[in-house]
């Protein structure tokens, strides 16, 4: 791939549970050049920087690089910020987790199973339908079906997801398990839009970007391009370039389950506040960040992987929780926002080339939980 465009930046030296964040000066250049990665990574601890980098071009049309202040689309880490919403309106007493969603949600799926709960789609063990079946066996095939029916650019907002599951059978009885479900999530937004009157990406902005201090985050669209914000693209299998855009490859407006822009500041302060008491009182911060469901049956790199409200959590074998955080993955964006508690660590990686977030994720997490 040869060499990137972009900086690094080791901004202070910190050395928590064994880490030492001097070890990134070496390891994220080289996961960067060893994957051909697009995009930035920010690693903070107790809310300040101690490692900064970006690679790649955030515009290749115009020869525009990376850099550390670039926003980029975080596809499914979108989830996380709409349970939080959520929550808040449980805090408030709006909302019961326990409440049907159907009662939220009538106007736009009548016939949903009266035995679906909030705490259910939150969960992703309503076993609903999906609008797009990412747990198939063949989701590229799943993917390519859905686009060939039904043109992306008319999903403009939560409710037109709808029509896409609401006729769907369900997987499994609400409750049974967990299957990762992103038509929770756009019911979860009309819920939200329901209690509040107002559609779920504007509560989110003024709910959790303003009171988190995410800066350069919020919902533009692919067809309202913003300043500093990355271009996202696919790799090419032919043509005269090695890249496309994703402009005709990806829903083009955000919804309650995916699309948010932000930087990797932006994912790191949202970190940072929602464990510190800033957007949910002690309780609900609690629930927010407790393990509540199994992701799978089996152990994957020695972890047991759980789901709570709208993050994933990976355990050790005495049950201690390692990691938190969540992925987002389209074609054009890949994001990884993980949070370390033992060492006090939060970081985020945002990409600007599908799947490219994943293994520095990885290499991260090995740095870290190696150390």
């Amino acid at each position: 791939m040869g060499k990137f465009h972009g900086e690094v930046s080791a901004v202070t030296v910190a050395t928590t549970g064994g880490f030492d964040a001097r070890c990134l000066d070496e390891v994220v250049p080289a996961a960067a050049e060893d994957q051909g990665f697009s995009g930035t990574v920010r690693v903070t601890r107790r809310g300040e920087p101690v490692y900064t980098g970006a690679f790649g071009m955030a515009s290749r049309r115009w020869g525009v690089p990376n850099t550390v202040d670039t926003a980029f689309r975080v596809a499914s880490v979108s989830k996380t910020f709409t349970a939080v919403a959520v929550l808040q309106l449980v805090e408030r007493g709006l909302v019961r987790l326990d409440d049907p969603l159907v009662d939220f949600v009538r106007d736009h799926m009548p016939a949903l199973d009266p035995r679906v709960t909030v705490r259910h789609a939150l969960t992703m063990t309503s076993g609903i339908g999906d609008w797009f079946e990412e747990g198939s066996d063949d989701w590229e095939a799943e993917w390519a079906a859905l686009t060939a029916s039904h043109p992306l650019h008319l999903l403009r907002g939560d409710r037109d997801y709808v029509p896409l599951f609401a006729g769907k059978p369900p997987h499994f009885p609400p409750g049974e398990r967990h299957l990762y479900n992103g038509a929770g999530y756009i019911l979860l937004g009309l819920l939200v839009e329901s209690v509040t009157g107002r559609p779920s990406t504007e509560v989110v902005a003024d709910e959790v970007f303003a009171r988190a201090g995410m800066t350069s985050a919020g919902f533009p669209a692919l067809d309202e391009p913003g300043p500093g914000v990355a271009e996202g693209y696919l790799t090419a299998a032919d043509g005269p370039s090695p890249y496309r855009t994703n402009h005709y490859a990806t829903t083009p407006h955000a919804a309650a389950d995916g699309g948010a822009t932000c930087s990797a500041a932006d994912l790191t302060a949202f970190a940072h506040a929602l464990r510190h008491g800033r957007l949910l009182g002690e309780e609900l911060t609690s629930l927010a960040l407790t393990p509540q469901v199994d992701e799978r049956e089996e152990r994957v790199r020695g972890y047991r992987w759980m789901y709570g409200f709208g993050l994933t959590h990976l355990l050790d074998a005495e049950g201690t929780v390692v990691r938190w955080g969540h992925t987002g993955e389209e074609d054009g964006a890949s994001a990884r926002l993980y949070h370390y508690p033992w060492h006090d660590l939060d970081v985020a990686v945002l990409g600007n080339v599908s799947w490219c977030a994943g293994a520095m994720g990885w290499a991260l997490h090995d740095a870290v939980v190696g150390a």
